[in-house]
């Protein structure tokens, strides 16, 4: 395992669920934190937690990510700042859960432009100074969706096989920089992921839900052995594993039923 201790890392999605956990992991092996969300309370909060359970250095920004120039901006104060960020953490995002066509188009281009755009976008921001400096870990937060097509999740899980996608490609891409890059592909995890997307908990989900802090801890653990890509958890890995073994319109009335039943 690689010594974070000192290490600097910009965690998105901070104020809540994998974020936040994802903080308290990378605090707890010694990084200084830059916590980025919309909700400025919650990032205190947690930036006081750090602070006082780790002694950690723990820099807020409330930003909305959804936003290319808010991007820019965030990268163009941490320069100014001289803050090197050696972690970065693309967890932002959201789901949106329903038939296509009841989604709202706005609803719908606001989650493409922040679980897409913007992985894309800060990643090509911080990715330039790590291989600059010849060290860096990027972690890019997919999910289990990402493998199979999921109706009631179709721009979600499309969303998130292009981050699987994306994130494989440029692990092999900055493979001789000194710069490695892990996907995460959690399945159903306890946070306000249901709660935003309009959903309520299927008998599949009741059963198949991780705790939040065994998700990022196992990301956290592939980040630093620069695995490519992990499925976290048994009860993920092997219907990921079997789906792709599965004809792919088969796939997607598997997934339906996963989603709707119970």
């Amino acid at each position: 395992m690689t010594d974070l201790h000192g290490r600097c890392a910009l965690v998105t999605g901070a104020s809540s669920g994998l974020g936040t956990d994802f903080a308290r992991e990378l605090a707890a092996r010694g990084c200084r934190l830059v916590l980025v969300a919309r909700r400025e309370d919650r990032l205190r909060a947690l930036a006081d937690e750090l602070r006082g359970t780790h002694g950690t250095e723990a820099r807020i920004e409330a930003v909305d990510l959804g936003d290319a120039a808010a991007r820019e901006a965030l990268f163009d104060r941490l320069a100014a700042a001289d803050v090197e960020v050696d972690v970065l953490v693309n967890n932002a995002g959201f789901g949106v859960y329903g038939d296509f066509l009841s989604i709202p188009w706005e609803r719908e281009r606001r989650m493409l432009e922040l679980d897409v755009a913007a992985v894309v976008h800060l990643t090509k921001l911080f990715a330039a100074g790590m291989v600059a400096r010849g060290r860096g870990w990027i972690l890019q937060v997919a999910s289990i969706g990402a493998y199979q097509p999921s109706p009631t999740y179709a721009s979600y899980s499309a969303a998130k096989a292009f981050v699987l996608s994306f994130g494989e490609a440029l692990s092999f891409e900055l493979r001789r920089t000194g710069v490695t890059v892990t996907v995460v592909s959690p399945g159903v995890t306890a946070t306000e992921f249901l709660q935003v997307s309009g959903q309520q908990p299927s008998l599949y989900q009741r059963l198949a839900m991780m705790k939040s802090q065994d998700v990022a801890r196992a990301g956290v653990r592939a980040m630093l052995r620069g695995t490519p890509s992990v499925v976290p958890g048994l009860v993920n890995k092997i219907p990921t594993f079997l789906m792709r073994l599965t004809p792919r319109r088969l796939q997607a009335r598997i997934a339906h039923l996963s989603m709707t039943m119970g």
